[in-house]
């Protein structure tokens, strides 16, 4: 769209996401609201963005892709035999 034609709000919108802002809307609880203006204030703050995001990606970040090794070596595997049988079961004429 040709930026004459655009809305303020187009405008407006467009300004934001050069600026690397995404608009996001939430439902929360009545109680919750102003905790999460708090945070969302925090996270805009240059003195206390990078604390605050450190603090909140530690509790509630995403967990990494675990590959399948990483996975197994984390299993817990005690009391479990992993040793297969060598019996190979009944004889078949072909």
């Amino acid at each position: 769209m040709v930026a004459a034609h655009q809305t303020p709000l187009g405008q407006f919108r467009a300004r934001q996401k050069r600026q690397g802002l995404m608009r996001l809307e939430v439902q929360v609880r009545k109680d919750d609201a102003a905790l999460v203006r708090n945070i969302a204030k925090a996270l805009s703050d240059p003195e206390r963005e990078e604390a605050v995001r450190n603090l909140l990606s530690a509790r509630f970040g995403a967990p990494g892709s675990v590959g399948l090794k990483a996975l197994l070596a984390a299993a817990p595997l005690d009391g479990i035999d992993l040793e297969r049988p060598t019996d190979p079961g009944r004889a078949i004429d072909l």
